[in-house]
């Protein structure tokens, strides 16, 4: 059986991740493609209680390693429980944040050393990496702005804006170095302009997949 399609759904606080993760699903859907959806940290039970302590604002300060181990803990488990299975049963499989989303947030912003996550990243997934990332890019005070609405803000959101300055810098320098897997998706338009680039991006890596058949 031919292995799944592995898409990840990037992007800083406000780039209406939600909103457009549900569009790339039912895009998906409506192509006939078979098609499961998760996020990160969490996914599974085990993984969605580590993504409770992650995000939870607390009084004692949480070690940087602490942060990292953490997530890439709820990570494996993910991969082993969801994300694995449903690719190797050649299902395509949707992540809302992936280890592009470590590297931005602990290594861009926490300021961790690069080389640690990509040990790390190398440990839990081995060779497994997205094949396409969609990176939801949006100037970091508007996604703020945005992310102030929808309400009470968790630990990451309550950061100050230059930690989401070096996450969107971070975001970016990836896409940079890694073209042909990154699309980067201009966030700060209006939903269906973001929608139409997204269906652009889908239909391309649909296209590719169909030429590799």
């Amino acid at each position: 059986m031919k292995r799944g399609v592995f898409i990840t759904v990037e992007g800083a606080e406000g780039c209406g991740k939600t909103t457009n993760m549900n569009y790339v699903v039912s895009y998906l859907e409506r192509q006939g493609i078979t098609v499961e959806a998760s996020r990160e940290p969490g996914g599974t039970p085990f993984a969605e209680e580590i993504r409770e302590l992650l995000l939870s604002n607390r009084d004692e300060p949480v070690s940087e390693m602490a942060e990292l181990l953490l997530m890439f803990a709820a990570r494996s488990q993910h991969l082993q429980q969801r994300i694995l299975p449903a690719l190797e049963g050649g299902v395509w499989f949707v992540c809302d944040r992936f280890t592009d989303a470590t590297f931005a947030y602990q290594g861009g912003g926490r300021g961790v050393d690069m080389k640690k996550i990509a040990l790390l990243e190398t440990v839990v997934q081995g060779s497994l990496r997205p094949d396409r990332v969609l990176l939801l890019d949006v100037p970091v005070r508007l996604g703020m702005e945005r992310a102030v609405k929808r309400g009470e803000l968790d630990r990451f959101e309550s950061e100050k804006l230059d930690f989401y300055e070096r996450v969107r810098n971070c975001y970016l320098v990836r896409s940079e170095n890694s073209p042909d897997n990154y699309r980067v998706i201009d966030a700060s338009v209006s939903l269906d302009g973001v929608q139409e680039q997204l269906k652009h991006a889908l239909d391309e890596l649909i296209a590719e997949n169909r030429l590799r058949e």
